[in-house]
């Protein structure tokens, strides 16, 4: 047995999935004929109360549109310091839309509104860029799955609207924050303009994200989408994925987040673990002791079938998903006994 904790988005497609990919009718997608594909688009569209969604094949494609169609060459955005769309889009928003950003240290990540008002430009000053976006993310991975309520959604939504601002929300793992706050997806959507929603983290599908906007702004998006190489064809068969994973995959997240918990417990045990971030959702960060070379505890835990990665200069992340069973959690929990460091 192997029990890869590297990441949710090493899942394979569950039987009932391969089936749904199998029969799904196709059409070609770029003429807008693929009745799979604008299936899920209506279906996801609808759950956040938005007017229309493109299917994409990334979640760093979907982020990228949606930022660039709110934004225009020289803005400035607002968002947190570690940022997926920061830190780990390959300077996207430099080279697709000309913007330079804002950094916020926020609270595990989560900015407020003081924040946003503490950090608009004065727009009279030619000297300074013109600050026209906040992009959250939700939940915020360097920040191991810390997530926002509803009611600090809305306080930064007011906020920043109140300024003239747009929001995006980077909604990779947003499930996973809906399911750790019972609220439901309709409640999400009026507070932003765009939304970025991973389909192949924690839902478990093998490719796909969609952007989610105005009906207005969908051309924009897919004029976006086309000018990035994402313009897929008989792409239904991904899609059949999506929709699998909407119908059949959010309610089993609260299993992911109990894992969570049950392995962060265990971990707290051992004196490599020096410290842990709180555990919100299905992402686990701690730091090692710092006598320890992460590159060599990696390596001892992978000989004994664990696979986790390095996540910082001395810190580890583990992240459960769909193929983390039970019994998975069993064997990680036997192996991090037999290490010896």
């Amino acid at each position: 047995m192997t029990a890869d904790l590297r990441s949710d988005t090493v899942t394979k497609p569950t039987p009932g999935m391969l089936d749904a990919m199998f029969a799904a009718p196709v059409g070609d997608d770029v003429f807008g004929e693929d009745p799979t594909i604008i299936k899920l688009e209506n279906t996801i569209a609808s759950m956040f109360g938005m007017e229309s969604a493109v299917f994409c094949p990334s979640g760093t494609m979907t982020n990228q549109i949606g930022i660039n169609i709110l934004t225009s060459p020289f803005d400035e955005i607002l968002c947190y310091k570690g940022a997926h769309i920061y830190k780990y889009e390959g300077g996207g928003l430099a080279g697709n839309s000309q913007l330079s950003v804002r950094l916020i240290d926020g609270d595990r990540g989560r900015l407020a509104p003081q924040d946003v008002l503490e950090n608009i430009n004065n727009p009279s000053d030619p000297h300074q860029p013109n600050t026209s976006l906040v992009a959250l993310e939700n939940t915020i991975v360097r920040e191991a799955g810390a997530f926002y309520s509803l009611s600090q959604l809305e306080a930064i939504s007011k906020t920043a609207r109140s300024k003239g601002l747009k929001m995006h929300l980077d909604g990779a793992r947003i499930f996973n924050a809906l399911t750790a706050t019972g609220e439901k997806p309709e409640s999400i959507g009026p507070l932003f303009d765009t939304i970025s929603v991973c389909l192949s983290k924690g839902l478990g599908a093998p490719v796909g994200s969609v952007i989610l906007c105005s009906r207005e702004m969908e051309k924009q998006a897919r004029r976006r989408r086309k000018s990035l190489g994402g313009g897929m064809r008989q792409a239904g068969f991904l899609a059949a994925a999506g929709i699998y994973a909407l119908e059949n995959h959010i309610t089993r997240l609260i299993e992911d987040h109990r894992r969570a918990d049950e392995l962060a417990a265990s971990l707290k045990q051992f004196s490599w673990v020096n410290s842990m971030m709180p555990v919100d959702t299905n992402i686990i960060i701690f730091e090692l002791d710092q006598q320890i070379v992460p590159a060599e505890f990696l390596a001892s835990l992978s000989v004994l079938g664990v696979r986790a990665v390095q996540f910082g200069p001395h810190q580890v992340r583990m992240v459960t998903h769909l193929d983390f069973n039970d019994d998975h959690l069993t064997f990680a929990i036997q192996a991090f006994h037999k290490l010896r460091i």
